[in-house]
């Protein structure tokens, strides 16, 4: 019944051939441009959230700050500060916390010959710090444990910063002067595009072990203590073990909302959602309104075609088609034209998105010719899948009326009909 009802839906839009193709072209643009729409959001979302992971993908920033509360007779205004004490404090009282780091920063001045940079900042870490941050070398290595025990003075650089200094030559193993002291190069970074950063950005900053970090300056208070929970979604109660940590040692109250400020990746969820899900949203939108555009133009054919085909219905109905019958014949013939365009339409998506390669979008912004931080439209099966169910949708309600139309007709005023 169904391969015969597809099989008279065909041998119909045969006879109107031309008709039926420039019908097609509609669809065959609709469905490109939902497709094309859709990879296009996809994409700029996989860059947005790359964008904010490369800052660190559960990495939590705490900022020491001062008491506004008076716990046991404590004053208030007392200023935290962040000690090695606290760290250890931290990994013996918070089971939910994998890594834990404090970090010193510093803006000595680093030269190499005569190229210098007064302006780069040097950051004493710890060896997971490279780990929590997703500081991935692009070459040579990041700080080891024993870089830290031995208090080597070893110096990982950002992408930028080694640029700067030694221009297109390799840096590793290169000596620098960091406020006069030598430093061996033992990593440069890949370049990072990053949405977020603190202090400056990475590719701008180099890494030095935090033990050797005290050699050049004073570094008994850290400016900021780092930790990543041992898995995502336990952030916020991982958050809540380290402050309650850090305020049984230094005494302050754990509810103090001003003693100690934490940053971390659930604060970059919302933005993330505004900004890519509302993009998704409105082009897929954007793309089914140009989709509908072209099933209007084939529910107008196809009412074209039942004014056309009014005896023929009245003779089926004579001998004996119901209703459900002429209904499924003129939905059928909707459907063909659409999934025919839509097939072609999710080619030509493919075709135009092999053609176009990348759009620019925050490349140029970074100085990045990698091509890492441009759109790259990428149709995957997923996408294909969207834009089929909105093409059936379309083609549904496009075949509705005109089905509805004929199947309702009267067998005796369609026979009569001139």
């Amino acid at each position: 019944m169904l391969i015969e009802i597809i099989i008279e839906a065909w041998i119909a839009l045969k006879r109107n051939l031309t008709r039926s193709l420039l019908t097609m072209l509609g669809i065959v643009w609709g469905i490109a441009t939902v497709t094309l729409l859709i990879a296009y959001g996809n994409s700029f979302r996989s860059i947005l959230v790359h964008g904010f992971d490369a800052f660190g993908k559960s990495v939590v920033i705490c900022w020491p700050q001062q008491t506004s509360e008076q716990p046991g007779g404590q004053r208030a205004g007392k200023k935290v500060l962040l000690e090695k004490e606290d760290v250890e404090m931290v990994k013996e009282t918070a089971p939910l916390v994998k890594y834990v780091c404090r970090e010193s920063v510093h803006r000595p001045g680093i030269a190499y010959g005569d190229r210098f940079s007064g302006t780069a900042p040097v950051r004493g870490v710890c060896p997971e710090y490279g780990e929590m941050r997703n500081e991935v070398p692009s070459d040579g290595r990041w700080i080891n444990p024993e870089d830290e025990l031995e208090r080597r003075r070893v110096i990982f650089l950002g992408a930028r910063l080694k640029e700067q200094l030694f221009s297109g030559r390799p840096a590793v193993g290169e000596t620098v002067l960091v406020q006069g002291v030598r430093f061996t190069v033992i990593g440069v970074m890949a370049r990072k595009i990053q949405l977020s950063n603190y202090f400056s950005s990475d590719d701008e900053s180099s890494w030095i072990p935090y033990s050797t970090a005290g050699d050049l300056w004073d570094t008994r208070y850290a400016d900021v203590m780092l930790f990543e929970p041992i898995a995502p979604q336990f952030e916020k109660r991982a958050m809540a073990q380290v402050l309650a940590a850090v305020a049984t040692r230094q005494n302050f109250s754990p509810t103090d909302p001003k003693a100690f400020q934490m940053f971390g990746r659930d604060e970059f969820r919302p933005v993330i959602d505004a900004l890519t899900i509302g993009l998704q949203v409105l082009l897929t939108f954007i793309g089914t309104l140009t989709l509908g555009i072209g099933g209007v133009g084939v529910m107008n054919i196809m009412l074209v075609s039942v004014d056309e085909r009014i005896r023929e219905i009245g003779l089926r109905r004579a001998l004996g088609a119901r209703k459900t019958h002429i209904k499924l014949q003129f939905l059928a013939e909707t459907l063909l034209i659409m999934l025919v365009g839509g097939t072609i339409g999710i080619g030509v998506s493919y075709l135009i998105a092999w053609a176009v390669g990348t759009l620019p979008l925050m490349g140029p912004l970074f100085e990045d010719n990698s091509g890492q931080a441009d759109i790259h439209l990428r149709i995957s099966m997923i996408t294909v899948v969207l834009s089929t169910l909105v093409l059936l949708l379309v083609g549904v309600i496009s075949g509705l009326v005109p089905a509805m139309r004929a199947s309702k007709l009267d067998p005796v005023d369609a026979l009569r009909y001139e």
